[in-house]
Order: structure tokens, then sequence, then C-alpha cells
């Protein structure tokens, strides 16, 4: 028999059918990418690696500042890429950054990867004509909402209301 101390709160998710449903439409894509036989490449690098192609090599600085992510999160998908063989890095040039490159092989499937792009957000357009409340209208509306009030000002007024919650007791 199983201890069971409280009920499990993520039972209740408002999240999970937003990711369930980018993940589902993420691994359309690299369904996509697997018939057209391009190995190691997610659907999460499209965006850096066109980038890339489009303005040439960059610090992870610029690349992350360009497709609005933290160094650290672009910082991880080069690493990611240069693993699968898309991206080089080398020394910037202050000793400390690094400039990303793609490789011959990112350079060759980048048409590719563009018409890809220009395809999905045609999808996604084509689905938005076919529901009563567009997601990209949901996303700016949201933004606006956070604008008004942060999403952590938010949580934490709920979180002060919450029994449960225990800040100077979590060390």
């Amino acid at each position: 028999m199983t201890e069971h101390s409280a009920p499990d709160p993520t039972e209740h998710s408002r999240w999970r059918p937003l990711r369930l449903l980018q993940a589902a439409m993420d691994a359309d894509i690299a369904r996509i990418y697997a018939e057209a036989h391009i190995d190691g490449l997610k659907p999460s690098f499209v965006m850096e690696l066109l980038r890339l192609n489009a303005r040439g090599a960059m610090t992870i600085a610029e690349l992350a500042a360009s497709v609005q992510l933290t160094h650290s999160a672009v910082s991880q998908k080069v690493a990611a890429m240069r693993a699968a063989g898309l991206v080089r890095t080398t020394a910037g040039t202050d000793g400390r950054s690094k400039k990303v490159t793609l490789t011959a092989r990112a350079r060759r499937i980048a048409g590719q990867l563009a018409a890809e792009w220009r395809a999905t957000e045609a999808a996604v357009a084509e689905i938005e004509a076919e529901i009563p409340y567009p997601l990209s209208q949901v996303a700016t509306d949201i933004e606006a909402a956070i604008r008004r009030k942060s999403f952590h000002d938010r949580i934490a007024g709920h979180l002060a209301s919450d029994p449960g919650w225990h800040p100077a007791e979590i060390r």
C-alpha cells in the first residue's frame, strides 16, 4: 500500500492543453523533417538556424537577443545544434564570447527550413481562420493582461493566501 498524504494539484492544469498542443504540432513538424531525411533537426532549432542563415555569424548573446530568448537558453540550444552538426562555435573577439556559424550541412538545408517555416505559418493561418478566436490573438491578449499585472505578481498574490506556501521554510 502506498502512502497518500495530499491530493495531487497536477490533476488539474490550464497549461496542459497548450503544452500538449504545442508538443503535438512540434511532433508533426519533426515528422516533416524525418520524411525529408533531415536527421538531427528539432523544430526548436529552426528559428535560430534561419536567423544565422539570414544574418551570418553571431555571438550567443546576439543570437539570444535576436530571437528573444535568454543567453542560457540559446547557449544550451547551440550546444545541442553543435552536437547535431548544424552549427559550429569559435572564440569571439573578447575571449569570453562565442561566435556561432552554420555548418555546410545547415547551409544546404536552409532553403528547406525556410520553406517549412512558411508552410507552417500558412498552416497556422489556415487553422486560425477555422476557429472563432485565433491563437495569435490569444497570445496578444495574454501579453496585454500580463503588462497590466505581471505573471509573477499574480502568482505571488495567490501564494500569499495559500496555507501550503511557507517561503521562510524553503532553504
